[in-house]
């Protein structure tokens, strides 16, 4: 639920629970006044009623009124087709990288070798700048999924052609600093802080990942 709709909900909710209190009141008292004489009831409970109406009536139109403005919230439809990407896996071959853009940013799917999950995997984490399983960093081993972005000042790595150099670990090297990424996308050397980014992803079937 977007913070609009949330914001619409709960104005709702305030106002029927306001109603609710006021009704009950007014309820509370035409039922006291029973007590008194049957005119002065009468006239009673008829401006208790077109009290309570005018608050209902008022409550929904505030609704009314408020509904535009709250709409206009919600992030435009072509903001949220670019919040995710579909992209089809099918064509990548074993030992294959590609590159696709999530948000503006280049996002690499790289189609692991036996011998660069093995890479991935044998690894002791205390020799890491920052540390991490390579099983946590992907949802299938054969499939790595990165935001191509150093962690350093933002370059974009090279190591997605054949042709690219792909620094002292098999996986991606940036040319501005010096940063060496392994084939998990962990930073093993250079100035890079951190490793490169795991996007938010799923496996839509066994063909087709979506990002974002």
């Amino acid at each position: 639920m977007t913070t609009a709709n949330s914001l619409l909900l709960f104005s709702v909710l305030g106002i029927f629970v306001f109603c609710y209190f006021v009704a009950t009141r007014v309820w509370i008292k035409v039922d006291e006044k029973h007590k008194k004489t049957s005119e002065d009831n009468e006239k009673n409970t008829r401006r208790d009623f077109l009290y309570l109406s005018s608050m209902s009536i008022g409550g929904i139109g505030v609704v009314t009124f408020m509904w535009p403005f709250v709409k206009s919230m919600n992030p435009a439809e072509d903001t949220l087709a670019l919040g995710s990407t579909e992209v089809n896996l099918s064509d990548i071959l074993i030992g294959q990288s590609i590159t696709v853009k999530w948000r503006g940013k280049p996002v690499f799917i790289r189609r692991r070798t036996e011998e660069e999950i093995l890479e991935a995997k044998n690894v002791d984490l205390n020799i890491l700048k920052d540390p991490m399983l390579d099983e946590d960093r992907v949802k299938k081993e054969e499939w790595l999924v990165l935001e191509g972005v150093c962690t350093h000042l933002g370059c974009v790595p090279l190591g997605q052609k054949m042709s690219d150099t792909k620094g002292e670990y098999n996986g991606w090297f940036c040319p501005c600093h010096g940063s060496h990424y392994d084939s998990s996308g962990r930073i093993r050397k250079g100035p890079a802080p951190e490793n490169l980014a795991v996007p938010p992803y799923k496996f839509i079937n066994e063909t087709t990942i979506k990002i974002g």
